[in-house]
């Protein structure tokens, strides 16, 4: 009758290789930590970090290349006239108005000379004290050829005043119904005078 053996027990797993496998995952996961830190660094760098809400000073500024620029004529001299009837000529007074406001002098209404004031041949430009350089200007307008001279006393309008005006049209026959004889073509076109810049504004397009 054979001996039976006994079972063989199984050998335990050392614990020198439990370590070395701890060792090894450790690794991987220091690794794996690794490289995903630093791809989250990477986006944020590509991404230019988070956004504050402020405003990129080298952000392109718009230089208004769609702008149209339009120019106004200003007030010519910044001084106002008054014209006069004393030729006789009926509207002839109201013409030269809109004649001089069509280049932009500020031109009170026409008015009738005083009662009793003569009939004028040659038309004269009168002046207050201040406004002689104003009443030279608008001499040169009328053709040159006016009389210019201080302000009569008292005033030659059917009112005696003159409200905000410095220079006075006394309007005679030689220009009465006629065209602004320093204006080129006489249509008004253009003053021979210098008159001052025009105002530019800019509109976006």
């Amino acid at each position: 009758m054979s001996q039976r053996r006994p079972p063989r027990s199984r050998a335990p797993i050392s614990t020198a290789s439990n370590g070395s496998l701890g060792v090894i995952i450790a690794v991987i996961a220091l690794a794996l930590g690794f490289l995903v830190l630093r791809d989250v660094r990477a986006d944020g760098g590509a991404s230019g970090g988070i956004n504050n809400g402020s405003t990129d000073s080298s952000a392109p500024v718009d230089t208004g290349a769609g702008a149209t620029t339009t120019s106004f004529p200003l007030d010519i001299g910044g001084f106002t006239i008054q014209v006069v009837n004393a030729s006789g000529v009926a509207g002839s007074a109201g013409k030269m108005t809109l004649d001089l406001q069509a280049l932009n002098f500020v031109v009170r209404q026409a008015v009738n000379a005083a009662p009793g004031t003569a009939k004028r041949a040659t038309t004269g430009v009168f002046h207050l004290t201040g406004c002689e350089s104003a009443a030279q200007r608008v001499n040169q307008v009328l053709g040159g050829n006016a009389e210019v001279g201080p302000m009569p006393s008292p005033i030659p309008t059917e009112t005696g005043t003159l409200a905000e005006a410095c220079v006075l049209i006394m309007l005679g026959t030689d220009l009465a119904g006629k065209a602004l004889q320093g204006v080129a073509g006489g249509n008004g076109a253009a003053v021979t005078t210098t008159a001052p810049p025009a105002m530019t504004t800019t509109t976006s397009g």
